[in-house]
């Protein structure tokens, strides 16, 4: 039989040689979003009994606040991309003018229809991943969860009732949270988990950030109506993905009506009867209904016990972890945004997969992090795979080739749309290996995660070239590219040439 205490104020003492002989579980996991639900399923189909516990659901995330499926399905990925197809007919209704359909020049939006609309979906996928997990036959606890022991956690249940379990092996799966900048008036912003919520569509927005979460709400604000200013700290927006293609993504945030605000920081917010009053550091002074900050997430350690527990930490409160997803205490284990490593959905799902595979099956399986595609779910996108021109020419031992393509895409000639897709090889000249992909414009994730297949399997430019293109398509550009538009030695500045 499990053994479970009830604690009152003190822990209750076990005998050691009954702690080492049998454990409740095999497996217990703290935080059941992405990462965590798929190891534990994944243990469990192994033969491992697994526990998992998660804090109740709501939509805005605090915490002692989460719920099942994690960020990604409640407050993340899910639901923005909901608001981001919504978004998509306004552009959408503008160019089906020249299509031939008369459409009447004032259209309605009902923010709230889609607001409901978006979160009856994610509780319905709460209630499905809920089912995942008993399918499998994982015992799920409502509850916050901590670490009080290497084989040991307790959790702490809606009526403040706390449990302990002993498990073998203890998987700490808790993601990140988005981060305030400490800035005078901060209250007074908002972070993505409520700009996924807002009770009403706010007719001027600001964005401080330059990432992922910033370019996505800017474009769906913009796409909703909404005048947008977008402040970010850098020349260009999106840092670390490849130059050429963030200044592409910046024109087109401007093609679209988006204010840009380089190398600019907000200072300060106050509130005032005509909205939120934004200070920046170039003494630019603006109104807004709402601000958003995207500025960064961290990692959800603070609350599990781990210091006392002797689980390291990096600097960022991050857990540090092997290339097993293993941590300093061999029998504590951690996987996703938590280990703060390659922070994307799928890339949970896979150190979940591997954690499972490895301890559960007999399979010791390192998460591999080369040839991860990823995608900016900005109007148009941007998605890319492998490497950008930059970090190319930094691993290069010899010359990089690049081949670019510049081109109205065919719906744009009858839309009357000005916006060009952007698409980008780059390839080691000496092996002829296509080392990274990139594409900005109308559907570029669904084209990329084709070409990632590609470049996971090693292939060649040549092999690109000999492939036959769908026409007409803008995906065939991709096979079409034969024109070098730069070649550049390795240690050798780049020459951008903007299209």
């Amino acid at each position: 039989m499990a053994r479970k205490m009830l604690i009152d104020g003190e822990v209750n003492q076990t005998n050691q040689v009954e702690e080492e002989a049998h454990f409740d579980f095999d497996l217990f996991v703290i935080g059941a979003g992405s990462g965590g639900v798929r190891a534990a399923r994944f243990s469990a189909n192994y033969g491992a009994k697994v526990g998992i516990c998660e804090l109740p659901f709501h939509p805005i995330s605090s915490e002692v606040i989460g719920g099942v499926g994690g960020t990604c399905v409640i407050r993340g990925c899910v639901p923005k991309k909901i608001l981001v197809y919504g978004a998509n007919f306004g552009g959408e209704i503008e160019d089906a003018r020249n299509y031939g359909w008369e459409v009447n020049e004032k259209v309605d939006f009902n923010w709230k229809k889609l607001l409901q609309k978006k979160t009856d979906e994610i509780i319905r996928l709460n209630g499905i991943y809920k089912r995942l997990l008993s399918n499998a036959g994982v015992k799920l606890y409502e509850g916050e969860g901590k670490i009080v022991g290497p084989n040991e956690v307790e959790m702490t249940q809606l009526d403040g009732t706390k449990l302990r379990y002993s498990a073998k092996h203890i998987l700490i799966a808790t993601g990140s949270r988005a981060q305030r900048p400490a800035i005078p008036g901060q209250e007074l912003a908002i972070t993505s988990d409520e700009a996924l919520s807002l009770e009403d569509l706010p007719k001027r927005a600001v964005v401080f950030g330059g990432g992922y979460v910033a370019v996505e709400f800017a474009s769906i604000w913009r796409g909703m109506g909404a005048t947008v200013d977008l402040f970010f700290r850098k020349e260009l927006p999106l840092r670390g993905f490849d130059d050429e293609m963030r200044a592409v993504v910046a024109r087109n945030l401007e093609g679209r009506g988006i204010n840009l605000h380089p190398r600019s920081n907000l200072i300060e917010l106050t509130k005032t009867e005509e909205g939120i009053k934004i200070y920046t550091d170039h003494k630019e002074e603006l109104l807004a209904d709402v601000v958003l900050f995207a500025t960064g997430r961290a990692p959800n350690t603070k609350r599990l016990n781990l210091e006392a527990v002797g689980v390291e930490l990096d600097n960022a409160g991050a857990v540090k972890v092997d290339e097993y997803s293993r941590t300093n205490i061999p029998t504590i284990w951690a996987v996703g945004d938590v280990t703060n490593r390659m922070n994307l959905t799928p890339v949970a799902l896979m150190e979940g997969t591997c954690f499972a595979k490895t301890v559960f099956a007999g399979q010791p399986t390192k998460p591999d992090y080369n040839h991860i595609p990823c995608a900016v779910f900005s109007i148009p996108p941007l998605s890319v795979v492998g490497l950008s021109e930059e970090q190319a020419l930094e691993q290069a031992n010899g010359d990089v080739l690049v081949f670019t393509s510049t081109f109205n895409p065919m719906k744009n000639t009858i839309s009357g749309r000005q916006e060009k897709t952007v698409m980008k090889l780059v390839v080691d000249a000496e092996t002829d290996k296509v080392l990274g992909a990139s594409m900005s414009g109308p559907d570029a994730p669904e084209i990329m995660q084709g070409i990632a297949v590609a470049l996971k399997c090693g292939a060649t430019k040549q092999q690109f070239d000999s492939t036959v293109g769908i026409h007409p398509s803008a995906a065939e550009e991709f096979v079409t590219m034969r024109s070098v538009t730069r070649r550049v030695t390795a240690g050798g500045k780049p020459k951008t040439t903007n299209p």
